[in-house]
């Protein structure tokens, strides 16, 4: 449908900017609380609060920590939190074991948030570089990241977070046939209900630096992530890549990360009319803060306007760090 207007004078754009009710009126894009994915990192111990530098005010949080921000979030009406965890680097092995562990750190923070604040959702990461030495997605053999071996683990590791409690599972890997094998395995183990939100469009990306300050894999990662991750200059294989994940059984896709890859957002959203969701990741919500710390930019008119961009490219939620400070915001708290 092509946009019809008259020519000026009888049309001018002016009169619906004019007032703040005229152009909430006719505003496109809108953002609300309920779009909204809370970030976390957690951390063992108790009490502990300790600050990530690359990503200024977000921190690790043990977790009787993540308790008290669950509860924040179900009090600002943010529908859901993901976990990830940072984990003790003497549990890191080859293996990957510790990541189907029924007790490791993220499935005991999955069971006390489930318990403290049930009707939140509680979304999880199922990828094996925060248990891996080599610091990878997936397990490494003489320096090759094993895909099929891979998925086996990850399939290990989607059972133990479903019988923690976890209502969307983010498989963030990019292992190929991932996504079928998890679907297939939750549904043999009766875990009917639980949600996939693949990391289907999942980019090899210089924005990821700080997350991986944060969960502990920066100095344990080998090499890059370049065999599995997708290329920057790719379009048509996001395309690919998500609907295959959408056959597999995915309830959900992403794109990750988020600005720089708008047009992906948009093209999925396109062409499949599926959830589509985008991570603003670590290295997106730093260059706000940094910029915002030097009196550059006004830090939430910047994440306002981020987020917005999100929206109007079609994506039904965002996982940002910046959660809480929008829906405080957006319920003028």
């Amino acid at each position: 449908m092509r946009p019809i207007s008259a020519p000026t004078p009888a049309a001018r754009f002016r009169r619906m900017r004019r007032t703040p009710a005229l152009r909430a009126l006719t505003q496109e894009a809108t953002l609300g609380v309920g779009d909204l994915i809370w970030p976390m990192f957690v951390r063992d111990g108790a009490g502990i609060s300790e600050p990530i530098p690359s990503m200024p005010g977000v921190n690790r949080l043990s977790i009787d920590g993540i308790l008290r921000a669950a509860e924040q979030a179900a009090t600002l009406g943010i529908p859901a939190i993901c976990l990830f965890p940072y984990t003790d680097p003497a549990l890191k092995t080859a293996d990957c074991a510790e990541a189907w562990n029924p007790d490791n750190l993220a499935n005991r923070a999955i069971r006390a948030i489930k318990a403290a604040v049930p009707d939140l959702a509680v979304m999880t990461d199922v990828a094996l570089d925060p248990y891996n030495i080599h610091g990878h997605d997936g397990l490494v053999r003489d320096g090759i990241i094993l895909n099929d071996e891979s998925v086996e683990a990850l399939v290990k590791m989607t059972l133990a977070q479903a019988e923690a409690g976890a209502d969307i599972l983010g498989p963030s890997d990019m292992m190929d046939g991932r996504i079928g094998a998890m679907r297939s395995a939750l549904e043999m183990a009766g875990h009917h209900d639980v949600a996939i939100l693949s990391y289907a469009a999942k980019y090899a990306s210089a924005f990821y630096g700080p997350f991986r300050d944060a969960v502990g894999a920066s100095g344990a990662l080998k090499g890059d992530k370049l065999t599995y991750q997708m290329h920057p200059g790719n379009s048509d294989e996001a395309l690919r890549l998500v609907e295959r994940d959408l056959r597999e059984g995915a309830d959900m896709v992403m794109v990750k990360p988020g600005m720089p890859y708008l047009d992906i957002c948009r093209r999925v959203k396109d062409t499949f009319g599926a959830p589509t969701y985008a991570y603003q990741v670590s290295g997106e919500y730093a260059m706000i803060m940094a910029a915002s710390a030097n009196g550059w930019i006004d830090v939430d008119r910047a994440m306002m306007e981020s987020l917005l961009g999100f929206k109007r490219a079609g994506c039904d939620g965002i996982l940002t760090y910046f959660a809480p400070r929008v829906a405080a915001m957006l319920r003028g708290m």
